[in-house]
């Protein structure tokens, strides 16, 4: 098994990285890909040391799959070329909504790779991934009519450079130094940002879009969901308040049993001080946590709960390598 990473000097092909060493998977050769500027680095898997190799030049005959965890742009232009002698794992939000790829979360929806037509596969966005892997239980149960979910996103997000923006502008604001913002739109450090990704034309983010989009190709088109999405002052885990509506009766002792028994899934719900999950405690951890959960007595059949998840290992690095994980399991059945 021959595997290559594009963006493998990225917080998240360095994700990938790591799950794969965790995972012990029979990798025979190991390709590090990368722009030309990271050409020549070293990056240690398995106790030895890789030389990262320039995209550019890579031919992908040597590979039989490929992780793409570079950005949209990247994938654009050398996803299909990969896809040509390589099954394609796609992190980025290219491909997400072509109807000729699957978008996949292991758990939820591992039948839609019965139907891969491009070699190519897509990661979905990291707060719709632990989203829907708790929605999934409780839909093929009770059968949800709509959602309503306020995220509060880490701004490990949107990469490296604005986890070290955040550390600069703490320094800055308790040194009581002038604070400058270069990948947010307003100071990230000790505020909270209702505003992810380009805004569209109806008032809402690219971000909640994608939530609402990627949400009902992965679970059921009939969901009605809409997003508010936040970027909050924490380095890594994503969190979600959901509210959502049901077709069906529930009781709360099968909702938990539904999410504990679900693989992925783990609930931590003491009515308690600290009985919840947060951020903190849910990095590096590869589990959806669900707390909070009560009814809403507001309308028929509702439920919140609070859901908290690592984005960069749940949201892209943790999922593509299951997706990888699955094809091998049934011998790469979509090909």
């Amino acid at each position: 098994m021959n595997i290559a990473i594009v963006g493998a000097t990225g917080n998240v092909g360095r994700k990938i990285l790591e799950v794969l060493e965790k995972k012990e998977l029979a990798i025979d050769n190991l390709y590090l890909l990368a722009s030309s500027r990271s050409a020549g680095s070293k990056i240690s898997f398995n106790g030895n040391e890789h030389e990262v190799i320039d995209l550019e030049t890579f031919d992908f005959s040597k590979v039989k799959i490929t992780f793409f965890a570079a950005g949209g742009k990247i994938s654009e232009n050398f996803a299909e070329i990969a896809a040509k002698h390589s099954l394609v794992i796609d992190n980025s939000s290219f491909y997400r909504m072509d109807p000729n790829v699957p978008l996949i979360v292991p758990q939820v929806n591992s039948d839609h790779l019965n139907d891969i037509k491009k070699n190519i596969i897509a990661n979905p966005n990291c707060s719709t991934a632990q989203l829907v892997i708790a929605l999934k239980p409780l839909h093929d149960l009770f059968k949800i009519k709509r959602i309503v979910v306020s995220t509060y996103q880490s701004v490990s997000g949107g990469g490296k450079a604005p986890m070290d923006e955040l550390i600069e502008q703490t320094k800055q604001v308790l040194q009581n130094t002038k604070v400058e913002s270069k990948n947010f739109t307003k100071q990230i450090a000790f505020n909270a940002i209702p505003h992810i990704d380009v805004f569209a034309d109806d008032g809402y983010t690219k971000e909640e879009l994608k939530m609402t989009n990627e949400t009902k190709k992965i679970l059921d088109n009939d969901i009605d969901l809409t997003a508010t999405c936040v970027r909050l002052p924490v380095l890594v885990s994503h969190s979600e308040a959901v509210n959502i509506e049901f077709e069906k009766s529930f009781t709360l002792e099968k909702v938990r049993e539904a999410l504990d028994n679900f693989e992925g899934c783990k609930v931590v719900d003491e009515r308690a001080d600290g009985g919840y999950s947060t951020p903190l405690e849910a990095e590096g951890k590869d589990e959806t946590f669900i707390s909070r959960i009560r009814e809403d007595k507001t309308v028929t059949n509702g439920l919140n709960m609070w859901i908290v998840s690592d984005n960069l290992l749940r949201g892209a690095a943790l999922n593509a390598v299951e997706i990888a994980e699955t094809l091998i399991k049934n011998n790469f059945y979509g090909k």
